[in-house]
């Protein structure tokens, strides 16, 4: 079990908490151990509720009406959420209203009656090939772990994972030989990457001359791929900040994320040709209306498709 889930299991002492919190707490377990949510999207579940407990105080959530609930939709406006939290944080009602009918606390669901705040797609960042070229050249020899760093950036550019799911790689996930690994998605679901030349060449020199380095200064026997410096897992705050720090090295546009690298990666598949099942699977998408959004970012492609197949281009 993760630090992350056993935090999110621990529950606080009843004192402290009152029946709200303690309704989240089993919410929550509910969502760990029933629904098989990441323990990430668990904790953003606990922080909006934890958010609507403020609104809510000590009114009691069963005399709660659709007027009440839409008044909470605009003090989160009035709190300055953009529109996608603002979107989360309903959704975070809905469902936690949703369980406490299903447990017999309430027996009607006002929730239910809250419409779905409309928020307008937003066009992901991407880099330039050259600008990745660049990206990935920029660990040196100056840096404190320059064969981690490439490592990390390969992997995030050449699988298009997440940042949470790169950082919790074990050794045994990788297959060099065969050119593949193994990712643990949201939910733990598990699927197959392929991993390019490039990307097995900089991990297997890392794992070679760098790593043993790390792992020998905490558990020689750490199974986890990135290390930090401290010889132990690689979280997902560290890899942001490895990837902000040659971002800035390069002079990248914009504000660039570990997503920007899993962006870049599904619209450079796209405008190479890919199909777009193939790109939901890699991303591991579960609705391919997620992975059509990067349809709308390489113009170019559509262009070809067009002169190429529309009888009048």
């Amino acid at each position: 079990m993760s630090s992350l889930k056993r935090r999110l299991l621990q529950r606080p002492k009843e004192k402290k908490g009152g029946r709200f919190e303690r309704w989240v707490n089993s919410f929550q377990t509910y969502l760990l151990s029933e629904c098989h949510l990441a323990e990430n999207s668990v904790a953003a579940y606990r922080r909006d509720l934890q958010r609507f407990g403020r609104w809510v105080k000590k009114r009691p959530l069963a005399k709660l009406s659709i007027d009440d609930l839409a008044n909470y939709v605009a003090w989160l406006k009035r709190q300055g959420l953009a529109p996608s939290s603002m979107a989360r944080h309903i959704v975070s009602v809905k469902i936690f209203f949703r369980y406490l009918q299903l447990e017999g606390v309430l027996t009607d669901n006002v929730a239910e009656l809250l419409g779905s705040q409309k928020i307008w797609q937003r066009v992901p960042d991407v880099l330039a090939p050259t600008m990745v070229t660049d990206f990935l050249n920029a660990p040196s020899t100056g840096d404190s772990f320059p064969l981690r760093d490439r490592a990390l950036l390969e992997l995030l550019y050449a699988t298009g994972c997440r940042a949470s799911e790169i950082s919790r790689l074990t050794v045994s996930d990788l297959h060099l030989k065969e050119r593949f690994c193994r990712c643990h998605g949201k939910g733990n679901k598990q699927r197959l990457t392929p991993l390019g030349r490039p990307a097995c060449l900089a991990l297997a020199t890392y794992l070679d001359q760098e790593r043993p380095r790390l792992a020998a200064i905490h558990d020689p026997a750490n199974s986890w791929v990135l290390l930090s410096r401290s010889g132990k897992l690689l979280r997902r705050e560290a890899i942001w900040a490895i990837v902000k720090k040659y971002a800035l090295r390069v002079g990248a546009p914009g504000k660039i994320s570990p997503h920007t690298l899993r962006h870049t990666f599904a619209t450079h598949m796209l405008a190479g040709g890919a199909d777009l099942r193939h790109v939901q699977e890699l991303l591991g998408h579960a609705s391919i209306a997620t992975t059509q959004r990067y349809t709308h970012v390489d113009q170019s492609r559509l262009k070809m498709v067009h002169n190429r197949f529309h009888p009048r281009a």
